[in-house]
């Protein structure tokens, strides 16, 4: 079998975010081909791509004006999270800066029905709080018209059939979420999702008639549904029940009265097209066939026959899918290259359930290199959130360990998004370490598995992610042969005393609060419990990261050099939470290579 470096599997590219232009035949979407995300256009399946953006640092978002060749777009800087608003007139390549506040972070909302207007969130009145602005599609930096005064984490989801009304989503936590209807006019803001405890309410959708909304919920079940409320008398309807798996999105295209929904089966997403016959019936169309994976983030078409969408699989590369509703046919209209290497080359994973400590049984994806003899060294690949997910999508890096020798096995362990809501808050505050040792159960399952070596098992993970490996070196250090922490909380009380103050609230409700709960939260810390570690441990860092300080990253390091364990530290200067530009990715990756070369 050939062999590829890891660089190779680093310029393999990915196009997603497809946005339609007014006609319906242009498609702008993102792709990594010069090594961030920059904006693209193409005219049709298999028409060549337009390049129309040229930064050093990503682009985040793309939408297409509703009535003229123009584009808005997002970008921060450094991998700063500030991100400004930009317009882009595809005919002339004229881009402006529409906000001009780089110290505030701006969030779309959308154009308005006739693209004269659009909306944002932003916290450049208070950097703790979020707030609502309009401003004219042609107007700079503080002509915004400000229209409500937020107090909490306020994003935007779309105006109302007649343009009067704004859907404001407000976010208390990961699992805890409230929506607002607010009059564009006066600033009058309606509160119409009360529930006690905590409930999710997410992709929130005007309905055609602008008196309901679409949106999946768990207020009334463990797992998300797609319910409809009816605003007028506050009444919630099911409209689509998942069953034992959640509804993880909805799109409403109001003139078409045509719908799309997704259930997230196991990690795998199971999409449904069809047709709103009434409020609370949708008539399932024909659905094309997409491979198996994740496939999101579904934009209409003009008149709704048709909707762009992003598909991704463990074996597939990102692309941007046009699907046919009348044909019940998709097209891929993107080719992010595969930098050569052939995409049968690209592993699936195996689906498995790995029993834990008390019983339960933790879902994960184990992948094996095909024509593999031996025992195998592992990947035990953690993700972050940690309200998230590991799904099977593409992940170059994971496809270059499986090309090269290495198994991996990635973990959804309890707390993770997916399954339900009671799955998803049994990590929560007094119960973090339970997640911890859901990852000792995954290596003892490994142990037991006739291709695994159970001397070279390597804990690896970003963000929260990355407090699951140091914690999980601190507290089992005889499973592993060695850790690589990316952005990763080495210490909850620091942690939460230096994020950016926009995120502080949010993340207490998940990890607990520095008030009450800063005892604990010491206790269970990675850096409370160094002297166990005996792995060697690489830590990389964005110097610019406004979720998890570097700070984190510089106290681990030498707490772990002081017990004489081998230590290696990368800090990029111009990265955040995370390694957007392609040159940092391969200095990056290229010495975690080394580094598990040299360890393991």
């Amino acid at each position: 079998m050939t062999t590829y470096d890891i660089e190779r599997y680093l310029n393999v590219r990915s196009a997603y975010g497809g946005s339609f232009d007014p006609e319906g035949e242009r498609l702008a979407f993102l792709m990594d081909t010069t090594g961030t995300a920059q904006v693209w256009t193409v005219d049709g399946p298999g028409e060549w791509p337009v390049q129309r953006t040229f930064y050093d640092d990503r682009v985040t978002f793309v939408d297409y004006s509703p009535e003229r060749q123009e584009l808005a777009f997002g970008k921060d800087q450094g991998g700063d999270e500030r991100a400004q608003l930009f317009t882009l007139d595809v005919g002339t390549g004229e881009i402006t800066n529409r906000t001009q506040q780089p110290d505030a972070k701006h969030r779309w909302g959308g154009w308005d029905s006739d693209g004269e207007r659009f909306a944002f969130a932003s916290n450049r009145r208070d950097h703790t709080v979020f707030d609502i602005y309009v401003q004219d599609r042609d107007a700079v930096g503080n002509d915004a018209e400000l229209v409500h005064e937020g107090d909490g984490w306020l994003s935007l989801s779309g105006w109302s059939p007649d343009d009067d009304r704004l859907l404001v989503h407000e976010a208390h936590s990961s699992f805890d979420h409230d929506v607002h209807v607010l009059d564009v006019s006066d600033g009058g803001i309606s509160h119409v999702t009360p529930h006690e405890g905590r409930a999710r309410y997410s992709s929130v959708e005007w309905g055609p008639d602008g008196e309901s909304l679409y949106m999946v919920t768990d207020h009334d079940s463990d797992t998300l549904r797609l319910e409809r409320l009816d605003l007028s008398e506050g009444e919630f309807s099911v409209v689509e029940d998942g069953g034992e798996w959640n509804v993880d999105g909805v799109s409403v295209d109001e003139e078409s009265r045509r719908v799309a929904y997704s259930r997230n089966v196991d990690g795998y997403t199971d999409l449904t097209v069809g047709e709103l016959v009434d409020p609370d019936r949708i008539d399932p169309a024909e659905s094309p066939t997409f491979p198996d994976g994740v496939v999101g983030g579904v934009e209409w078409g003009p008149n709704g026959d048709r909707y762009a969408l992003t598909v991704t699989a463990s074996s597939d590369n990102t692309n941007v899918h046009v699907g046919d509703v009348p044909a019940g046919e998709s097209e891929r209209w993107t080719d992010a290259a595969t930098a050569g290497i052939p995409r049968e080359t690209f592993v699936e994973p195996q689906l498995v359930h790995v029993p834990s400590f008390d019983g339960r049984e933790i879902p994960g994806f184990f992948s094996v290199p095909e024509d593999s003899e031996g025992e195998l060294p592992v990947i035990v690949d953690i993700h972050g959130g940690p309200e998230s997910q590991r799904r099977p999508s593409f992940r170059p890096v994971k496809q270059y360990f499986l090309n090269n020798g290495y198994a991996v096995f990635e973990p959804n362990v309890r707390g993770s998004s997916g399954y339900g809501k009671e799955y998803a808050g049994l990590d929560d505050v007094r119960n973090r370490m339970d997640s911890v040792k859901d990852l000792k159960a995954g290596v003892e399952w490994l142990q037991d598995h006739p291709d695994v070596d159970a001397d070279r098992i390597v804990a690896y993970g970003g963000s929260y992610g990355g407090f699951m490996v140091l914690s999980a070196l601190t507290e089992y250090p005889d499973l592993w042969a060695a850790g690589v922490d990316v952005v990763g909380i080495a210490n909850f009380v620091t942690f939460l005393e230096n994020t950016s103050d926009w995120r502080r609230s949010l993340r207490e409700a998940e990890y607990g609060s520095l008030d009450e709960d800063r005892e604990f939260l010491q206790e269970i810390s990675p850096t409370n419990n160094i002297e166990n570690i005996a792995a060697p441990l690489f830590v990389l860092h964005g110097e610019n990261d406004p979720r998890v300080p570097v700070s984190e990253a510089e106290q681990i390091v030498e707490d772990v050099r002081d017990q004489g364990v081998p230590v290696r530290k990368l800090i990029f200067p111009d990265e955040g939470h995370g390694f957007s530009k392609l040159d940092n990715r391969i200095r990056a990756y290229s010495a975690v290579v080394e580094f598990l070369d040299e360890h393991v």
